[in-house]
């Protein structure tokens, strides 16, 4: 990446956790995604490893699904030539922007935000500042990149916003330095929900083995899963409010075939819950063989997946030391010459 290029085109990022399994929500939501990007926006996916370790991680499970989780991107179809594939951690600028800016974050603000809510509760035993400020670094990922589009699920755009507002906050005190992103939500399989309460989000970390589709569960295991999904009692397939179970398994139909509700409605009339469940699982293993394939193929090549980390955070850093050396300037930092 050359900085005429640079300049040409705008700049994507995101990344997602190692912290667990990755599920069809993950899949469909983000990685499925990204590809559609790669001729013309400067790309950058990460392995965000350093948010994985607000929870309690087991230091050697962490390693390995770091591996798996940049393994599933290029499995899932993201050319290391054309993307910018890198683990977090591998950037010291995440980490060093983070601090800066958590110097021009709220409490209140933070405070607010949804998702610390929801984790406080989940995890009570493990309420750290590391998860309280987890937005902060969020938003270091994405100004260090001078990013202006970030592929996100929907329950993620309240950390854009706050991101925005950290960065309108330091520009107006030192000026133009980051540059605004603007969030960007797919319009099929934006939010997956779970397959045993489709009112809640679909998570890595479900207790339930039947409430998440893992990207690399066994074929069986896949139409396992889908015929078991929680429905409702009625028996015609079509989206309608109260049928949570069946608009979340439409949503992932469509997201996998590109048909319409009206589509699924008409290929569906008359044949009730099983046929269309069991069509769901299908679909979904058929469109996750060739991944798992060629995850095999890469998680049996340590070195090259190695090669793509270390190519990956080199052409990071170009890029976030470039920021991290503006902003560093602009508060007073010195720097060695």
């Amino acid at each position: 990446m050359n900085d005429k290029e640079t300049l040409v085109k705008k700049t994507i990022f995101s990344g997602v956790q190692p912290s667990g399994m990755l599920t069809v929500g993950n899949y469909l939501g983000s990685i499925k995604n990204w590809k559609e990007f790669e001729e013309t926006y400067n790309c950058l996916y990460c392995v965000v490893d350093l948010h994985a370790i607000t929870v309690r991680q087991d230091p050697a499970t962490l390693r390995r699904r770091t591996y798996e989780t940049l393994a599933l991107y290029i499995a899932s179809g993201l050319d290391p030539e054309k993307n910018t594939l890198f683990v977090q951690s591998h950037v010291p600028a995440h980490a060093e922007l983070s601090w800066v800016l958590n110097c021009y974050a709220m409490h209140g603000e933070l405070s607010r935000m949804t998702q610390f809510k929801d984790k406080s509760k989940k995890y009570a035993s493990n309420i750290n500042a590391g998860l309280f400020t987890y937005p902060v670094l969020m938003a270091a990922d994405i100004l260090l990149y001078q990013t202006d589009l970030v592929p996100v699920g929907i329950d993620q755009m309240q950390h854009i916003e706050l991101t925005r507002d950290i960065a309108n906050r330091f520009n107006q005190v030192y000026g133009d330095t980051f540059r605004m992103p603007e969030g960007f939500i797919p319009k099929a399989g934006a939010k997956i929900m779970s397959l045993a309460e489709p009112e809640k989000k679909m998570s890595k970390s479900d207790t339930n083995g039947n409430a998440s589709v893992y990207i690399l569960d066994s074929r069986d295991d896949i139409i396992r899963k889908f015929k078991r999904a929680v429905t409702d009692s009625d028996t015609v397939v079509r989206r309608a409010e109260g049928k949570d179970g069946i608009n979340n398994l439409m949503t992932i139909y469509t997201a996998f075939t590109g048909k319409s509700d009206a589509d699924i409605e008409a290929e569906f009339a008359g044949l009730g819950y099983g046929h269309f469940k069991l069509a769901v699982g299908e679909v979904v293993a058929d469109a996750l063989a060739p991944v798992h394939a060629e995850f095999d193929r890469l998680m049996a090549d340590k070195a090259y997946l190695e090669g793509v980390m270390k190519d990956g955070a080199a052409k990071a850093a170009y890029l976030a030391r470039k920021t991290l050396s503006k902003v560093y300037r602009k508060v007073g930092f010195t720097q060695p010459k």
